[in-house]
């Protein structure tokens, strides 16, 4: 068995390292996807679509059964290749799952990543920051310090050629589209984390409604924002080890 962690924007696969030591287990793979913390292959465009197909490569060559969990725009992937491949899986778990609800609206930052020329400038002004100083924006956003260095050392003109390719391909009605095809999909056994406290994925009440929607459980993390897996590495053990204790 083996359980896959799949992390988002704008990270390294370093902010799982305290969850991965809390949850105490030898059968966990990281995956970074390509732009955050991974090459950009050649023609590689960041669409949606196509790192939804490089998550079905990669899942397709890890020896099952595989228990997917994804953060932020890893959730994002996860809960396509839930919606797309189920065959693939035997469990997921995402914490954007309010995102997929059809009265989800995207969040200030990535509505002006969305926006030609506002998220040109944005991606400029946050690449050309140094190292340092965007770690510290980092920490002051939710990260630790040791997560905030590795992602800002990975930071750089590929990823924020990625983060706009990604956002403009997911803008509404696309988030509600697939909220839609994973709903009607085969279903696995699932479980939505509920961060309260992170202002990016839609709050608990649309958190909720998307778990009933895909029959999935649902772990409450009072008061943790963003990076849940940071703030409170043992909390978040604590819901997700139990969801995959249950699969052995």
């Amino acid at each position: 068995m083996t359980v896959v962690l799949v992390h988002g924007n704008p990270e390294t696969a370093a902010i799982w390292e305290p969850l991965r030591r809390e949850l105490g287990r030898d059968d966990v793979i990281a995956l970074s996807p390509p732009g955050f913390g991974a090459p950009v292959p050649y023609g590689f465009g960041a669409s949606a679509d196509e790192y939804l197909a490089w998550l079905v490569g990669e899942v397709e060559g890890i020896d099952g059964p595989i228990d997917l969990v994804g953060h932020d725009w890893g959730g994002g992937h996860v809960q396509r290749l839930a919606a797309t491949r189920p065959d693939l899986i035997r469990s997921w778990c995402t914490d954007i799952a309010g995102a997929a609800d059809p009265e989800y609206v995207w969040h200030d930052m990535a509505r002006v990543w969305q926006t030609p020329g506002q998220g040109e400038e944005f991606v400029d002004a946050m690449m050309s920051m140094s190292p340092v100083d965007r770690a510290a924006a980092f920490v002051e956003r939710g990260m630790t310090q040791e997560a905030a260095d590795a992602c800002a050392a990975a930071a750089g003109p590929e990823m924020g050629r990625c983060i706009l390719a990604l956002y403009r391909s997911a803008a509404q009605p696309a988030m509600a589209r697939w909220g839609h095809e994973l709903e009607v999909a085969e279903r696995r056994p699932a479980l939505a984390i509920i961060a309260t406290a992170d202002p990016y994925t839609g709050g608990e009440v649309l958190s909720r409604r998307s778990a009933e929607r895909f029959g999935a459980e649902v772990a409450v993390l009072e008061g943790l924002g963003h990076w849940w897996m940071l703030q409170d590495p043992v909390r978040g053990a604590e819901a997700l080890g139990s969801f995959l204790d249950a699969r052995r």
